[in-house]
């Protein structure tokens, strides 16, 4: 069976206020590109399909044309939510849709129900495991503490369990997770919980393929539990990142073979670093007038309207940044901050103003303040 592994589309996200929605567009007409081309039997979608709970109606728009068109090739597609998805809303009409080929797995009862899909050699199980907030969804797997790595290893037992009433069945789980051992961007949510944001790849041993998204470049972490990442860099941190999507093949005796399948680039990212003077002059630049830039100002003193200027010759600068020292506080405070948990700048915050560091008791008491407040907020979106 072939396998298109893809996750992280976040339709209707910006780049630094710039709509992406052309881009996107772009990305899954070559999606279903790819599918005639390669002669894909199943597409998986392992998350965030949407960058926000409510997403405006345009990216509503490109997930029902790319749905339509999948269905009219007969194509089945095997879904679930992320982190930036509202469960409920992605997952509306779940059981009619199922009808055409969409299996959507976004509710935590159906962790363990299989979309059980035929090739020349028999059943293929694809199990989905939605993004599964710890506070949220111990009690239901009765996990021994709200973690994810709790939550996630109780979803597997069941899932094991059901693939233990159908031996000699390939599988394939969908999750939305971050996995010890893969590397982060800066443009993913902060899942941290309980102190931990991350789980063992040991946690879905037992299944063939472990199709997984969340984290945003694409990356293997062992030959079996790989991420697609993103098809669009969403932050200048994924301006050197290959954007791709995994094809999968399994074969009769569940052996694996893996291509990755590049993305297209729709307008490069990147970083300049001179003076005002050099970048507009230099014929060096040339290749990235037509790029989107965060450039880094070197003069000596600010020059006067630097961005108004920049854009003259790179009319996509998104990102306007000075040397250190001519950093304003708050430039300062986020080059910092990037890349840290809440928790983290909480701390640091505290040690700011009182010149002393957090007590343990201090560190915890705001640990619980910070998950209080993330639960109630997973809990809104996913309504």
């Amino acid at each position: 069976m072939r396998i298109l592994h893809t996750s992280d589309w976040h339709l209707g996200r910006q780049l630094h206020r710039v709509p992406l929605i052309d881009e996107q567009h772009e990305f899954l007409r070559f999606l279903v590109d790819t599918v005639r081309e390669h002669h894909v039997d199943v597409v998986a979608v392992a998350g965030d399909v949407f960058d926000r709970a409510i997403p405006p109606l345009d990216a509503i728009g490109l997930f029902d044309q790319v749905l339509e068109e999948l269905a009219g090739m007969r194509v089945p597609l095997v879904m679930i939510s992320g982190n930036h998805d509202s469960p409920r809303r992605l997952g509306v009409n779940a059981r009619l849709i199922e009808r055409a080929g969409i299996h959507l797995r976004t509710a935590v009862d159906d962790c363990a129900r299989p979309a059980v899909l035929d090739d020349e050699h028999g059943p293929v199980v694809f199990y989905g495991l939605p993004y599964l907030e710890p506070g949220l969804v111990q009690a239901h797997f009765d996990a021994d503490k709200p973690s994810h790595q709790a939550v996630l290893g109780a979803a597997m037992d069941q899932v094991r369990a059901d693939l233990a009433t159908r031996p000699g069945t390939r599988s394939v789980v969908l999750a939305h997770a971050f996995v010890t051992g893969a590397e982060p961007s800066a443009s993913e949510r902060d899942i941290t919980a309980g102190g931990v944001p991350s789980v063992s790849a040991s946690v879905f041993d037992g299944v063939d393929y472990v199709a997984l998204g969340h984290l945003h470049r694409c990356q293997k972490i062992t030959e079996r539990v790989r991420y697609s990442g993103s098809p669009l860099a969403y932050s200048f941190s994924e301006a050197d990142h290959p954007k791709a999507m995994w094809l999968i093949d399994l074969d009769a005796q569940a052996r694996l073979g893996a291509q990755q399948i590049l993305c297209p680039v729709p307008r490069t990212l990147g970083r300049l670093t001179a003076t005002l003077d050099a970048l507009l002059t230099d014929p060096e630049h040339t290749a990235q007038e037509s790029s989107w830039l965060h450039i880094t100002l070197t003069d000596p003193d600010r020059p006067h309207m630097a961005m108004e200027r920049l854009k003259e010759r790179f009319p996509h600068t998104l990102r306007l940044s000075f040397t250190a020292e001519h950093h304003t506080s708050d430039e300062c405070y986020g080059t910092r901050v990037n890349g840290h948990s809440d928790h983290d700048i909480a701390l640091g915050f505290i040690h700011h103003v009182t010149n002393v560091p957090a007590t343990s008791q201090e560190q915890d008491l705001l640990r619980e303040g910070l998950e209080s407040v993330r639960i109630q907020a997973a809990a809104r979106e996913a309504h």
